[in-house]
C-alpha cells in the first residue's frame, strides 16, 4: 500500500485547513486509516483515526475541531482541520493497517504503512 498525504500549508490561528492522504496499490475498505503529527523535538502522536471503516477516534488535543472522512470510492481520507491554533503545528502523516487492534489504534509502531508526510504550519 502507498499512502500520499497532501493538503499542508501555512495558516494563521483559528484558519482551516484540509489535508488528504490518497491510497494506492492495496484493498483499500480493508485498511485502517489513521492520521498522526511530530512536531520539531516531539514524538510523533495520534490525531486521528478510521478504524475498520466505520469508527472514528480523535485525539483530545483535536476534539471538535478536527474531522476525518473517508471515501472509499476516490480511496482517501481527509482530515478537516478548523480553528487551528500553533500548537497544532507538526508536519502530519497517514498511516493504514489492515489488521490493527482497537487497543493499538493510537500508537504509531502498529501501523505498517506510512504516507510521506505534509507540513502544516499555524501563525499566531
Amino acid at each position: 500500500v502507498q499512502l500520499q498525504a497532501s493538503g499542508g500549508g501555512l495558516v494563521q490561528a483559528g484558519g482551516s485547513l484540509r489535508l488528504s492522504c490518497a491510497a494506492s496499490g492495496g484493498t483499500f475498505s480493508r485498511q485502517t486509516i489513521g492520521w498522526f503529527r511530530q512536531a520539531p523535538g516531539k514524538e510523533r502522536e495520534f490525531v486521528a483515526n478510521i478504524f475498520r471503516g466505520v469508527r472514528v477516534y480523535y485525539a483530545d488535543s483535536v476534539k471538535d475541531r478536527f474531522t476525518i472522512s473517508r471515501d472509499n470510492a476516490k480511496n482517501t481520507v481527509d482530515l478537516y482541520m478548523n480553528s487551528l491554533r500553533p500548537e497544532d503545528t507538526a508536519v502530519y502523516y497517514c498511516a493504514a493497517d489492515p489488521s490493527i487492534i482497537l487497543s493499538s489504534i493510537r500508537m504509531p509502531q502498529s501501523y505498517e504503512y506510512w504516507g510521506q508526510g505534509t507540513l502544516v504550519t499555524v501563525s499566531s
